[in-house]
């Protein structure tokens, strides 16, 4: 395939139901062209990756006409080595997000690409790649990145590693086998990069940011009180980023590529990177948007991906899931866009010591990212979401409310 990069579809995903067992799944008659299958060879280490994508755009019954923000690439062979492979999601969001996140999208993995020490010092090429793109997306002129940019979720595959990339709240998940019966359990890659990181909320008020819900912005609730539960329990009015004395930006993460104001108050491009031996015992790892993961849990997302032999299968398994949990909480959805990964023939991993990254159980994600340093040169806004699944629901007469763009 060598590299494959896709913005968005046309088609709804199909309905998702299982009977409890893995399924032989075929293409779906509702595929969309970007709902792709590859499989690739890891000749170093005798296994191959058998990857799918797809991505959807979100409904939005106020903005029909609204376009999906979220893009994907898959690069195989990077470099022209056969042992390196890079998938990666970028979700964006502001007015400018579909522009910011192709831009994003084509520009890092150009850079990563001619970066002569990627396979020896992986984690400094994304640094420096996540940098650069955010100073480049800044001082381009056809792009408006000064309340728009874009979040990204990368994985770099090399050998049997796995090295994660992540800026903003997109999602890297990988599946562990945990008993003989097949039972698999969700690891996450990557962390969530939003306020409800007790670090990440610390990090940004030292950098002038108010962090506050919208109910608290608009004095519903007591600005006073900085805590807001968890990320899976929070509901629909999350803490966002605020200039001190503005109702803007309004972020729900922390971290993002371009949004140029919302740098100035700690929205930074300085993705955390880990690293990941595969064992035997990871049939499969994730990478999949915001959307995904608005209403489904890393573990629901595993168990979808774990009942398909197809991967395509499981991406429009996911997919459905998601658009129909949205629309029972909402009346609009997220765009959703999901990379799955099967690992097949991984026999042993490279670990000749069980304490390396990781360890040899796959798991625990070792984390790399350099001490805090230069936390300021980049960008971020939770806005990304423009999505249309069919006409399908619900015209909402609540009484208007403060609402940061998505």
């Amino acid at each position: 395939m060598g590299c494959v990069c896709c913005k968005c579809s046309r088609k709804a995903p199909s309905s998702w139901s299982d009977g409890g067992k893995k399924i032989k799944g075929k293409k779906d008659r509702n595929a969309a062209a970007d709902e792709l299958l590859e499989v690739v060879p890891i000749p170093s280490h005798n296994f191959k990756l058998e990857c799918a994508v797809l991505t959807r755009r979100g409904y939005y019954p106020d903005t029909p006409n609204k376009e999906n923000q979220d893009c994907f690439c898959i690069k195989t062979s990077v470099q022209g080595n056969p042992n390196v492979h890079f998938f990666g999601v970028f979700d964006g969001h502001g007015h400018a997000g579909k522009q910011c996140s192709e831009f994003v999208q084509n520009r890092l993995v150009e850079l990563l690409c001619n970066d002569d020490t990627l396979v020896e010092d992986p984690v400094n090429a994304f640094n420096v790649a996540f940098s650069t793109t955010n100073t480049e997306l800044h001082e381009n002129p056809d792009i408006d990145d000064s309340m728009s940019g874009t979040t990204a979720i990368t994985v770099l595959v090399i050998g049997d590693k796995l090295y994660v990339a992540n800026v903003g709240d997109s999602r890297a998940v990988i599946a562990v086998k945990k008993d003989d019966h097949g039972h698999v359990v969700a690891q996450d890659l990557s962390q969530d990069q939003t306020p409800f990181r007790n670090d990440e909320c610390e990090r940004v008020k030292e950098c002038g940011a108010r962090v506050l819900s919208v109910d608290q912005v608009e004095g519903v609730k007591d600005p006073s009180v900085q805590s807001w539960g968890d990320e899976e329990n929070a509901g629909s009015d999350p803490p966002r980023l605020w200039m001190r004395n503005a109702m803007y930006p309004g972020t729900a993460f922390t971290r993002s590529v371009g949004d140029s104001i919302a740098e100035k108050i700690g929205v930074v491009a300085v993705p955390e990177v880990s690293v990941v031996q595969l064992t035997a015992n990871n049939p499969s790892f994730v990478l999949a948007s915001d959307g995904v993961f608005e209403f489904l849990s890393s573990q629901a997302v595993v168990d979808m991906v774990d009942r398909y032999m197809d991967p395509r299968s499981a991406c429009a398994a996911v997919a459905a899931e998601s658009y129909k949990l949205w629309l029972e909480h909402e009346n609009r959805t997220d765009d959703i866009t999901i990379i799955v990964v099967h690992v097949n023939g991984l026999l042993n991993s490279g670990v000749t010591n069980g304490d390396e990254e990781g360890g040899s159980s796959g798991v625990e994600p070792t984390d790399v990212t350099p001490p805090r340093s230069e936390r300021f040169r980049s960008v971020g806004s939770n806005f990304s979401q423009a999505l249309h699944f069919h006409q399908a629901l619900l015209t909402n007469d609540k009484k208007p409310r403060l609402e940061p763009p998505r």
